[in-house]
């Protein structure tokens, strides 16, 4: 394609604008009368803002998300099938999964509980090296919780839709065997993609396999743990501590039981801040904007029937 003409939602940026003439792409606005032969959907567009563009431009072939979860755009998703979507998915996943690590180890070490306290207590915690994880969900994020988690020596278990073995860890099974594996985990980190299939994977049902001593670690989505069931669950001592770098409901209210909860420790949405991921979703936009130029495979395709 000798000019691959961008558009940008919800205004253009010096940032994109940059990658997108770096990769041989014309950044345009998006406005009335002007083609778009790609679209690039920045952090803050609306969902219905992102519909009305693809509506007004039906030549649009090509659409970017900005982010790893796209269940914000299912909408338009759905309603476009044929254009060639891609996601953030993968781009952010060093520092997701670095996230996910420090959680995990501030769980052992119970620091939740300490933070918290105005005396020396009792001397315990829990070393990471050795233990069993299981890592629900095998995209980029997954891949690199699994390969951080390998460092500490641990079994890691991934559950995937699919039997593909996933890189790097000891064994990968499909959803349908989840319970199999919850029932010996010390730690289970969710990294899956939110769908109609996942939304509560975590509900009391599987909370109630897990050990007394496990501990969980969420930076994927809210919705993909049931939160009354949780609550229920470290309030009982079922299991020793959660780590929530993402809720659902999304903020969590002020006076939510959670907050109070000793075992609990939440962090506002933070796995991955704009400082640190809008200069990879740059790259992200600037190799696709080459791939597609030179009609080479895009980078983060996403599936609009399964919806990541």
């Amino acid at each position: 394609m000798s000019e691959l003409r961008v558009g940008v939602l919800p205004e253009t940026n010096d940032r994109v604008e940059r990658a997108v003439r770096e990769a041989g792409g014309s950044p345009v606005e998006v406005r009335e009368g002007e083609r778009l032969d790609g679209l690039v959907v920045w952090f803050g567009t609306r969902p219905d803002d992102l519909e009305r563009t693809l509506e007004a431009h039906p030549e649009v072939s090509w659409v970017q998300l900005p982010s790893a979860g796209i269940e914000k755009y299912a909408g338009s998703l759905r309603a476009h099938p044929e254009l060639a979507w891609t996601s953030a998915k993968g781009a952010y996943a060093e520092p997701v999964a670095e996230h996910a690590l420090a959680l995990t180890l501030a769980l052992l070490r119970l620091l939740p509980e300490r933070a918290r306290v105005t005396s020396w207590g009792q001397v315990a915690g829990t070393s990471l090296h050795g233990l069993e994880v299981v890592v629900i969900g095998a995209g980029g994020v997954g891949l690199e919780i699994v390969r951080l988690m390998k460092v500490f020596r641990t079994s890691v278990t991934v559950v995937r839709r699919s039997d593909a073995p996933a890189e790097g860890a000891d064994r990968t099974v499909t959803s349908d065997r989840l319970a199999e594996v919850l029932a010996h985990a010390d730690v289970v980190v969710v990294a899956a993609a939110l769908t109609d299939g996942t939304r509560r994977l975590l509900d009391a049902d599987a909370l109630a396999l897990l050990q007394p001593h496990a501990v969980i670690v969420n930076i994927a989505r809210g919705g993909l743990i049931d939160t009354d069931a949780l609550v229920t669950a470290l309030r009982e001592e079922r299991i020793a501590g959660a780590a929530l770098d993402v809720t659902d409901p999304e903020p969590l209210p002020d006076g939510h039981p959670l907050w109070t909860e000793p075992r609990a420790l939440i962090t506002p949405h933070t796995a991955d801040t704009p400082a640190m991921i809008e200069p990879l979703l740059a790259e992200r936009i600037g190799r696709n904007v080459a791939a597609r130029r030179a009609g080479s495979p895009l980078e983060g395709v996403v599936d609009p029937r399964a919806g990541y």
